[in-house]
């Protein structure tokens, strides 16, 4: 099996000044004194960069009218000045047996505001403020929740690899055996067509089976799957450094029953729909709740019990999240999951998923385009 080893063109340093650049502006058009980025998918996104050291301090200092600094460990510096984005912010570095919130306190205002990334350690955020006790500061997701959500085309370009790959992962798992093998091994199944058709990176292989498949968070387990069980697949992970995920419901051996045509018709239905509901302006929660209006209508409404998406970029997971009171207006180049489910207990489940993009058209692009019919395998 050979997947398509063209890559796009990498980010340049150019890039991610230009980012760095509009988040620090961001940032105070929001009333903020600057950022603090923590290692994690925002300084992935800024600059790059991700450390593989978590433990010691490395923060990314961003603010209007300031040259970017990153706070690295001197014995992590190396790596980081090698980051595609190193061009464009200077280096402070700091040495075990040093305080690092020492070294980063000249940086900021010492009255100041900040925006933190939300996966920030306590310990580094606390420590900080032991040096600067009159600083105040505020989660990015509220105080930026746009800061990754909108994608230029060359983000889109890589999504739509990431996409591409994932249903090819999904059309090829349509011809192995499903019946008398357990869900782990379908999962290993699954992770390794991902990195056969180019993914770096596999995040998660959900296959629920049967009853198994009625808990939306289970992953994969030692259940052997059963002629006549109904399967959930949902899976994806990194490609070109930027997330695939999709969801399918399959049947195994033969016809499914009545009610299980119907179930998987009726979140297909609601798939479509919310789909169809994405336009620039649209809110997050218009589309949850054009999604819920259908189960709801077809008498599951308290079977659907999460979200009807979450946005992905250079983690599968991350805002916008289409879910009820969240009231972010859709924009042109967010991308999100639309993924409606109807989870019936100790019997089965059924979730559909694709990754939506707003287009400047006024009406969504699907990035996953494999079957969503019920899948029947053996």
């Amino acid at each position: 099996m050979v997947h398509d080893d063209s890559a796009p063109a990498p980010f340049t340093a150019a890039d991610y000044a230009a980012r760095m650049a509009a988040a620090a502006q961001a940032a105070a058009a929001a009333g903020l004194d600057g950022l603090l980025i923590a290692p994690g998918p925002d300084l992935v996104h800024l600059t790059g960069y991700r450390p593989v050291d978590t433990e010691r301090l490395t923060v990314l200092v961003l603010a209007a009218g300031q040259q970017p600094t990153l706070v690295v460990p001197a014995l992590e510096a190396p790596d980081a000045a090698a980051a595609a984005g190193a061009g464009a912010l200077a280096l402070r570095e700091w040495t075990d047996g040093k305080n690092p919130y020492e070294v980063t306190a000249p940086l900021l205002d010492a009255h100041g505001r900040f925006g933190v990334s939300d996966n920030t350690w306590a310990l580094h955020l606390l420590g900080l403020r032991r040096e600067l006790p009159e600083t105040t500061h505020v989660a990015l997701t509220e105080a930026l929740p746009l800061l990754r959500a909108v994608k230029d085309a060359r983000e889109l370009e890589r999504l739509a690899a990431a996409g591409a790959a994932a249903d090819a992962a999904y059309g090829e798992i349509l011809g192995v055996r499903f019946a008398g093998r357990r869900e782990t091994e379908v999962a290993a199944d699954l992770a390794a067509l991902l990195r056969a058709h180019g993914h770096a990176q596999v995040d998660f292989t959900v296959v629920g089976s049967g009853p198994n498949g009625a808990n939306p968070h289970h992953e994969a387990g030692d259940r052997v799957i059963e002629r006549g069980d109904t399967v959930v697949l949902d899976f994806g992970g990194l490609k070109h450094g930027y997330g695939s995920d999709i969801s399918r419901t399959v049947h195994v051996g033969g016809e499914p029953t009545a009610e299980e045509q119907r179930v998987h018709d009726l979140v297909r239905e609601a798939q479509q729909a919310a789909f169809e509901a994405v336009r620039p302006g649209a809110t997050c929660q218009d589309v949850d709740r054009v999604a819920r209006a259908v189960i709801t209508d077809g008498g599951y409404g308290d079977r659907f019990i999460h979200r009807t998406g979450h946005g992905i970029g250079v983690t599968t997971h991350e805002p916008p999240y289409l879910v009820e009171g969240e009231e972010q207006p859709l924009l042109p180049g967010m991308c999100f999951s639309i993924e409606p489910g109807i989870y019936l207990p100790g019997r089965f489940g059924v979730r559909i998923e694709d990754i939506v993009t707003v287009t400047g058209e006024g009406t969504g692009r699907r990035l996953n385009h494999a079957p969503r019919e019920l899948a029947l395998v053996d």
